[in-house]
């Protein structure tokens, strides 16, 4: 155990599944030993197997938990559970440790954050009010459960919480910036537009005071991006344009865009087919391109690393893209069409054509107007990405910046692509997704219109994945329009791009 955790400690994560694996061996009963070992496995990659073992110890500090009625390590393992995007796992285990001991306040407050992630809307308002009950006084608790009723629909009542939370001058900067933020989105819902902006703008202020705020470089994919327009030419990206990959190395379809655009809608819509699995906002690209970084000896930018490579080394990336794949979801791609949807990649859009000029790339466009107003609304885990959007002037400078680099890309691309319109989607829905299964190969399924039904109950990584969990609403576009006076300030930097996906009018 010492020996393994030291391997941790220094990131070595394959040393230390070798000897968190002969620990277990010799204390096959031992939660810590699971635990360990499967968060190892989890962090070398290997989820399928490392969940496993986590799910185990979570049974085992169960068993020990029956005997003493203290839950906090089978909650932590809950914790554990839901960092790794298991929230059927997290919500099996966190509902046997409520039974256990149903007055723990964090038992019921990790039983409603799970079951919101999972769009059960009504077990998740009953988990928030139980745990609200033995904290009355909780701004964080109030806070979770405003959000569950606005989910649900009691849009009054969240208002009501939120503004009575607001009016406490005791409250964090955290509590502050979200209990803002959520009531924003509440009085948006509620169609009082004039109050909106005032508790956005309050959020702001508050954002660049917030711990994980400070701590992203919001200066990184800005200067990522001015590398990219200037070093990815068409030389570049049709290096490898007409070679034949080996058959074990095909090329995924990508589905990318801004974030909001639809990105998430087009997943679920696409994961309905029999035929496709989708791999939903995750690392393949990001942990191809450290690989690719460890290969060039961390010397140069990406578009230097690329140029350096042989075809050895292409097909290197190729395979070792395929076995972080399988190694995160194991058997359950099989034969079906990857699809790999992590919205961001777009910024990585030169190094995916480089090493994979045969994919096919759907890219989600919608009007930028309301691009901006959802993403300024919304409230996302902060990322070199996500810090751009806590102002509204910064929100149209970083959308401007990422579709700048599209429009730049987009003519020397080789990879095949169609630009695909959120409002399509909306309006004409059939002949709309029609084309994108033309477009990737696949024949017309109409199972897919029911894409909500599947959509319901699962974990969906996007801060979307209440809305696609219900039919198709229209009442997101042009929502803009609501606003029209706050775009004053932000239209010269949007306008270029109104005007060249045709949203003028």
């Amino acid at each position: 155990m010492q020996l393994g955790q030291a391997a941790v400690q220094q990131k070595n994560f394959s040393e230390a599944v070798v000897w968190f694996t002969k620990a277990a061996a010799e204390s096959p009963k031992d939660p810590q030993i699971k635990a360990c070992l499967g968060q190892s496995l989890c962090w070398l990659g290997q989820r399928e197997e490392g969940l496993a073992h986590l799910h185990q110890s979570g049974q085992l500090l169960l068993k020990k938990s029956r005997k003493s009625r203290d839950i906090g390590l089978a909650l932590d393992m809950v914790d554990q559970l839901q960092y790794w995007n298991d929230f059927p796992g997290a919500l099996a285990l966190c509902k046997q440790a409520v039974q256990i001991n149903p007055g723990q306040l964090r038992g019921y407050q990790l039983l409603a954050l799970t079951y919101s992630r999972l769009n059960q809307k009504k077990p998740a308002l009953a988990a928030g009010r139980q745990a609200l009950k033995l904290a009355p006084n909780s701004a964080v608790l109030s806070i979770l459960l405003a959000t569950l009723e606005a989910a649900d629909g009691l849009n009054q009542e969240a208002k009501q919480r939120l503004e009575k939370v607001l009016q406490n001058s005791l409250l964090t900067t955290e509590e502050r910036f979200r209990a803002n933020k959520e009531l924003a989105r509440i009085l948006d819902k509620l169609g009082q537009y004039d109050q909106v902006f005032p508790h956005l703008h309050a959020a702001a202020e508050q954002a660049p005071r917030l711990p994980e705020v400070k701590r992203q470089d919001a200066s990184l994919v800005p200067k990522m991006l001015e590398t990219h327009k200037t070093e990815f030419d068409s030389e570049l990206l049709g290096r490898w344009t007409h070679t034949e990959f080996p058959a074990d190395q095909p090329a995924p379809v990508f589905l990318l865009g801004f974030m909001r655009t639809g990105t998430t809608l087009t997943q679920e819509v696409l994961a309905a087919h029999p035929e496709i699995f989708v791999a939903d906002e995750t690392d393949l690209v990001i942990s191809m391109a450290k690989e690719l970084k460890r290969m060039s000896n961390g010397q140069g930018h990406v578009a230097e690393q690329l140029r350096k490579l042989d075809l050895a080394g292409v097909e290197h990336l190729r395979a070792f893209y395929w076995h972080r794949a399988r190694a995160l979801y194991g058997d359950k791609i099989g034969t079906r069409l990857l699809l790999d949807k992590t919205t961001m990649n777009t910024i990585d859009l030169g190094l995916i054509n480089c090493i994979f000029p045969d994919a096919k790339l759907v890219f989600l466009l919608r009007d930028p107007r309301d691009v901006c107003l959802s993403c300024f609304m919304q409230t996302m885990l902060p990322t070199p990405s996500t810090v751009q959007l806590l102002s509204w002037e910064s929100t149209a400078r970083f959308y401007a910046q990422v579709m700048d680099w599209w429009l730049t890309i987009r003519p020397k691309l080789t990879m095949r692509f169609i630009e695909f319109r959120y409002e399509d989607a909306v309006f004409d829905f059939e002949p709309a997704f029609r084309k994108v299964f033309d477009f990737i190969g696949l024949e017309w399924d109409p199972a897919v219109a029911e894409f909500h039904k599947k959509a319901g109950g699962k974990y969906i990584a996007s801060p979307s994945f209440s809305q696609v969990a219900q039919p198709l609403y229209s009442s997101s576009v042009g929502r803009w329009q609501h606003y029209r006076a706050e775009y004053t300030t932000i239209l010269p930097e949007l306008q270029p791009f109104i005007n060249e996906f045709g949203y003028e009018n």
